[in-house]
């Protein structure tokens, strides 16, 4: 790399100032993006991570990107189209506002993922079948939601270490990452020859792995797309500066111009000469923020606890507005709880495995339904919070029969899983011989949870939710089971015996954030930009105002405001052959430039 592009690195004992073009607060997604995309256009870029490894909840998530308009959506079926994305989500946030950063985003998503897929090591595949999360004009059930290729962690060497691991309660045995597409082989192994082959295959990888390295090296999801980030900026030489924690901004004369940071070797300030880029996970377990704005005290969250809003405090005393997120402050997850005899709480996301099957519903505090159980994660517990405002009534409870257990599991109760006396002894799953005794499990009364389960047992012999419209939708169709006729997502409660599941709600990321403009500049509370200060991700409030319309429109916008603040802050240079070479020299050969 020719040495006018090298930003001046820190040495310890050196000097306790720095200088670049571009600093960079977070290493999760959006931060790494941003660092990449700009650095491809010339730019002198550092990344700053508070903790030892990259990604950030996106490590633990499932890494879907939900992106309108893209090209790999041709890969299976017709394109999808801008104009019905915009179509649809007019009619999912209608006049929440917002629009002008929902417009930025339309626009700028085709290109955004071409040059992530076409140009740098993270792989896309657009999905033939992951529905939008709600119908609409303009939605979309395929196509519309791209999933980031599986990774082999060993090229990333001795980086491998860097990445951070998915969560606990979804490594398989040995500490093996298992897509969506290989849990039916790996729940059911002798089902078939390919579903045996399958899962032989995967636990010989690990057991090669395992022989230097502490988890599985192949990738999936979420750890895949953050190890395909982490190797495009190795390769594009972007330094990273792990174990930088954020202590404030630098402001002069009304612009940012770069940031203090405590580090392993002293406080030490990076001045900025072009902006910086918040990007470090939002509000998340900040107690302040989270008191200030959250529906209910003492939710879970979902996020790093290292994620504590070290980006929107230091946003909110350099004079940027704050917006509340719309309909919801965060975006939710229900979640079951579980404590290991070592004092380790283990938390379970009920995204879609046991939810939107028949045979199951949810009641509240007082054993009524409150909710369609097959929506969205975020929409299930926005009933759930509406419910407990007007009766505190938390947590709700899954109910299910010994069938709907045996056949599809329920949280950490897996498929077909005969011991689960240890899980009734913790408190985690609760147990029943008759819907009365499960009642008096519980602490519901038995003769409303009695009722309920008749009413909802009549619904389902009648196949058709006119409580809650269970099974109405695409997406509830799509994640319930086909097998089912003819409401795939409704079946009457069996014989017992009977058995419940408390969840909660927990924040997956934030909407509530700080206030921005499409170019990612952060914005006073008059709505100015401020200058030199950029921010991304979770940092910035959702342009979707509270709402979840598909799968994956928190990673979405977070790529894709990455590369519109990259843009932004090199003055809209166009990539060019020349730019690329002199960027990545180690990559020259895989890079086509347009």
């Amino acid at each position: 790399m020719p040495r006018s592009h090298q930003p001046a690195r820190p040495t310890p004992g050196t000097s306790d100032i720095t200088t670049t073009d571009l600093l960079v607060i977070g290493g999760g997604a959006g931060g790494m993006s941003t660092a990449l995309f700009a650095r491809r256009r010339g730019l002198d870029v550092l990344l700053c991570e508070k903790t030892d490894q990259v990604g950030g909840i996106t490590s633990t998530s499932g890494g879907t990107i939900w992106a309108p308009g893209t090209a790999l959506s041709e890969t299976v079926g017709p394109r999808d189209r801008t104009d019905d994305a915009r179509r649809f989500l007019r009619s999912v946030v209608g006049d929440r506002g917002g629009e002008a950063l929902r417009e930025g985003f339309l626009q700028a998503a085709p290109a955004a993922i071409a040059e992530l897929h076409d140009h740098t090591d993270v792989k896309l595949a657009a999905a033939a079948a992951h529905p939008d999360y709600l119908d609409g004009p303009g939605s979309a059930h395929g196509g519309r939601a791209l999933a980031p290729l599986p990774f082999d962690g060993r090229e990333l060497g001795a980086d491998f270490v860097r990445v951070r691991p998915p969560r606990r309660e979804f490594l398989a045995p040995g500490g093996m990452m298992v897509g969506r597409n290989e849990l039916d082989a790996l729940l059911k192994p002798f089902s078939s020859f390919s579903h045996l082959r399958q899962t032989l295959s995967l636990f010989l990888r690990l057991a090669s792995d395992r022989r230097a390295y502490a988890r599985g090296t192949r990738l999936v999801m979420g750890n895949a797309l953050v190890a395909r980030l982490l190797l495009s900026l190795r390769k594009h030489g972007v330094p990273i500066l792990f174990e930088w924690s954020l202590t404030d901004l630098l402001v002069t004369d009304g612009r940012v111009t770069g940031a203090t940071f405590h580090t392993p070797e002293g406080d030490r300030t990076i001045l900025a000469r072009k902006g910086v880029v918040l990007a470090t996970g939002g509000i998340a377990t900040n107690a302040t923020l989270r008191d200030r704005l959250f529906p209910l005290r003492n939710m879970k969250s979902l996020a790093p606890a290292t994620n504590s809003g070290d980006g929107v405090e230091a946003g909110l005393r350099a004079g940027a507005g704050l917006d509340n997120g719309g309909d919801s402050p965060a975006l939710w997850m229900p979640c079951s709880s579980r404590r290991l005899k070592d004092g380790t709480d283990l938390t379970w996301p009920h995204i879609i495995l046991d939810r939107a099957k028949p045979g199951l519903l949810a009641v509240d505090g007082a054993g009524r339904r409150f909710v369609n159980e097959s929506n969205s994660y975020h929409d299930f517990c926005m009933g759930m919070i509406a419910d407990n405002r007007r009766t505190a009534c938390m947590p709700a409870w899954l109910i299910c029969d010994r069938a709907f257990l045996r056949e599809y599991g329920l949280g950490m109760v897996w498929p077909g899983m005969r011991r689960i006396g240890h899980l009734i002894r913790a408190r985690y799953l609760f147990r029943g011989r008759t819907i009365d005794e499960l009642a008096r499990a519980i602490g519901v009364d038995a003769a409303t949870l009695r009722e309920t389960v008749a009413r909802y047992n009549t619904l389902a012999q009648n196949g058709a939710d006119t409580d809650f419209g269970r099974g109405s939708s695409a997406m509830n169709r799509f994640n319930g089971d086909a097998r089912c006729t003819p409401n795939p997502c409704l079946r009457p409660v069996g014989a017992g015996p009977y058995f419940a599941m408390a969840v909660l709600p927990a924040d997956l990321a934030t909407s509530a954030g700080l206030t921005g403009d499409p170019d990612g500049r952060v914005t006073d509370e008059s709505g100015q930009p401020i200058a030199g200060l950029y921010a991304c991700g979770n940092d910035l409030t959702s342009l979707f105002r509270g709402t979840y319309p598909g799968p994956g429109t928190t990673l979405g916008p977070a790529l894709v405001m990455a590369w519109r603040i990259a843009n932004h802050v090199a003055g809209g240079t166009a990539l060019t052959a020349q730019t690329a070479t002199a960027t990545a020299p180690m990559a020259s050969a895989e890079l086509s430039l347009q």
